[in-house]
């Protein structure tokens, strides 16, 4: 595996999620064709990192980001994280190791774990504080996920036909 290129982010797909039904909409579609990733990880791996942070803004995150980041610059950049394309690049510390995906896991496995963990985050109100943002409303919770998603979906690439 390479670290992403600006070459390799040039070939990402530009992807704009409005609902949580866009986002499983598009995760249903992806894995009925063959497709490849751009980045360090394999689609399956995407969505197991994707369910892992649906379920850990039900269950809490076990990691918080630092004071100062938490206190002063999430409020200035709060608006934007919810509202804008999330940028590529961003390293997890180890305190957030669970996040990371497992090797090894299956689509259908992945898809529906997956599927799993958005009934459950739409059928359960509680809320955790997000590790960056605190305490957040439950459309800016959701509007933080579907700028994840976006992000790392972007990474997932259709095989053209042949």
């Amino acid at each position: 595996m390479s670290l992403m290129s600006t070459t390799i982010s040039k070939t990402r797909r530009e992807v704009h999620y409005t609902s949580l039904d866009d986002f499983r909409a598009d995760a249903d579609q992806l894995s009925k064709t063959n497709v490849h990733t751009v980045g360090n990880w394999t689609y399956p791996q995407i969505l197991d990192h994707l369910t892992k942070t649906f379920s850990a803004s039900i269950d809490g995150f076990g990691f918080k980001a630092p004071w100062f980041a938490r206190v002063i610059i999430a409020p200035l950049v709060k608006n934007s994280f919810l509202t804008k394309p999330m940028r590529a690049g961003f390293k997890l510390p180890a305190s957030a190791k669970a996040l990371l995906p497992e090797n090894g896991l299956t689509l259908p496995t992945a898809l529906d774990n997956m599927h799993k963990a958005l009934d459950r985050y739409e059928n359960e109100p509680q809320r955790a504080p997000h590790p960056f943002l605190g305490p957040l409303a439950s459309q800016e919770y959701t509007s933080a996920h579907l700028r994840h998603c976006e992000l790392h979906m972007s990474f997932v690439v259709p095989d053209e036909a042949a």
